[in-house]
């Protein structure tokens, strides 16, 4: 579905649009550029700019394409309904992380999927502040870019659950928060959050992680990261209480309990460590 496309110019494209309307509004944002679309809930102009300039150099890029930006459905829910087309549709977050852009903290990103009759065909998760981005498309291995050229990017292996570190959030459903529940159990590593999900899932495919939980299941979230960690190697899916591995991702599923984990044993043992925890 990507033959049609280059990758690198997706990244050229996201690359433009983070130099031209993110970074110059980073630690620059007046007090009427940022706003709250629901309560707790921030966007600023550097999220509906970057989200315009995305959506019509994707489509451009690829004719006959559809876009699901977050910002768009913030205004209008029905858009979500493309994820359902046959059509190649572009899923984009303008500004992962926006709490943290608004803040002056410089862990945001810019992300954007492709997909395919609800198929994960490609994504991408750009980190504007170090100019690097993770890639991958469907078979054909994850990459990283940076200043240095273009890296593999392999996920095979976990350390022992008690060592392990990872990056969790929200609940898992009335067992209570995922963070308390894991501590609780006692075995397993350091825990920590930056609030944005392009870089969590970069922390995880480059290593600094070991293992991801996500319980605010958004398809401008997880859709890249998804597919980039599975490309690298590693496992993903739903935890279900009446399915013993992990349950596939969906761009159109938006609840849930989303684990990953570098091996498939890694990822029963988190599984394992939750339920029973």
């Amino acid at each position: 579905m990507t033959d049609s496309i280059a990758p690198e110019d997706v990244v050229s494209i996201i690359g433009r649009v983070a130099q031209e309307q993110v970074l110059p509004r980073f630690r620059r944002l007046a007090s009427h550029e940022i706003r709250e679309k629901s309560p707790g809930n921030l966007v600023t102009i550097a999220d509906t700019e970057a989200e315009l300039a995305l959506t019509s150099a994707l489509m451009k890029l690829l004719p006959g394409s559809l876009v699901v930006g977050e910002e768009a459905v913030a205004e209008d829910p029905a858009i979500l309904d493309r994820l359902a087309a046959d059509d190649p549709v572009w899923i984009i977050d303008p500004v992962d992380g926006t709490m943290n852009f608004a803040k002056a903290i410089p862990r945001f990103a810019i992300i954007v999927a492709l997909v395919s009759g609800g198929e994960l065909r490609a994504g991408w998760i750009h980190d504007p502040v170090r100019n690097v981005t993770v890639m991958a498309e469907a078979g054909g291995g994850a990459w990283r870019l940076d200043a240095a050229g273009k890296h593999r990017l392999h996920r095979t292996a976990m350390p022992p659950l008690g060592n392990a570190r990872g990056v969790v959030g929200g609940r898992f459903g009335a067992r209570g928060r995922v963070q308390e529940i894991l501590e609780r159990s006692g075995q397993i590593g350091a825990l920590h959050r930056v609030t944005c999900a392009g870089l969590e899932y970069a922390d995880l495919v480059e290593g600094r992680v070991d293992f991801a939980a996500f319980s605010r299941i958004l398809p401008w979230d997880h859709a890249a990261g998804v597919l980039i960690h599975r490309e690298a190697g590693g496992t993903s899916g739903f935890v279900d209480d009446h399915a013993a591995g992990p349950v596939g991702y969906s761009v159109r599923r938006q609840a849930g309990l989303l684990l990953h984990a570098p091996t498939s044993t890694g990822w029963s043992e988190l599984r394992d460590a939750l339920m029973n925890g």
